[in-house]
């Protein structure tokens, strides 16, 4: 393997797609695995395939192995990987958190304006920035399912 980190990079990055990329992400993310494990786990058709994946991630420097047993040795955010952070045992995409962040604001906010303050006859600007809020949680929100549906699992 090249000891050059960038040319390193671009390698693993042009193997790791498809099947290689999910037997990583699920790795990753259950800390240790084996061949039947991966196997039953990704619906591969025969344990040979899922050894080859694995093969594949060790032979990249991404895994070890101890007695039959993959875990991660190594982390890397490659493209597809790069809009996702490892939370627990979960991948989740980042903008998860932004909209979480941003419903309890809004939330917040809402409660304050409407159940403290009452209505008022015109909108004022307190109106407008709730708003403003909705809108940024919707935005959010559909960006984190989007990123979601089309992420590495």
């Amino acid at each position: 393997m090249s000891t050059d980190p960038d040319e390193r990079k671009s390698i693993i990055e042009s193997h790791l797609k498809g099947n290689t990329l999910r037997v990583y992400v699920y790795v990753v993310t259950h800390k240790k695995s084996g061949v039947r494990e991966v196997q039953r786990a990704l619906h591969f058709s025969s344990s040979s395939l899922a050894q080859y994946h694995i093969s594949k991630l060790v032979d990249l420097g991404l895994l070890n192995e101890n007695g039959g047993e993959y875990f991660a040795a190594e982390q890397v955010k490659v493209d597809v990987l790069k809009d996702f952070m490892k939370f627990g045992t979960f991948i989740v995409p980042r903008f998860v958190f932004y909209a979480v962040f941003f419903t309890i604001i809004a939330s917040f906010l809402s409660f304050v304006v409407l159940f403290k303050q009452g209505v008022p006859s015109a909108p004022s600007i307190e109106l407008w920035f709730m708003g403003l809020l909705i809108v940024a949680c919707g935005l959010f929100w559909y960006e984190a399912l989007r990123a979601w549906l089309k992420g590495p699992v």
